[in-house]
């Protein structure tokens, strides 16, 4: 059975646990996630014990999406997310902000 928001597309670059347990709600409802992880992985994937670089947290947070590894500081990886953005209809990320040269 679809869900309530089936063939919308949420484009999800956070980490830790707010951000993908927002996202796993969406996508629990039939929502699209495409989660974009580093090379190395998301950093939930290392924090708990589990198998092959799967802890539970990381599975419990991530369920019912899909799974891409980019490279964002490479080109052709900035290329593939930006490609992705213009099909998302939500963004989801938790980058901290620069602080302004002043304020260091």
């Amino acid at each position: 059975m679809p869900g309530a928001i089936s063939g919308v597309r949420v484009l999800d670059l956070a980490t830790m646990v707010a951000g993908p347990v927002a996202t796993m709600m969406l996508a629990d409802q039939g929502a699209d996630v495409i989660k974009i992880e580093s090379p190395h992985g998301d950093l939930m994937r290392h924090f708990s014990s589990g198998r092959n670089g799967l802890g539970a947290t990381f599975l419990c947070c991530n369920r019912n999406k899909r799974s891409l590894a980019v490279d964002l500081k490479a080109a052709d990886g900035l290329a593939i997310v930006k490609k992705l953005i213009v099909t998302a209809a939500v963004f989801v990320h938790n980058f901290v902000p620069e602080l302004p040269s002043a304020w260091v």
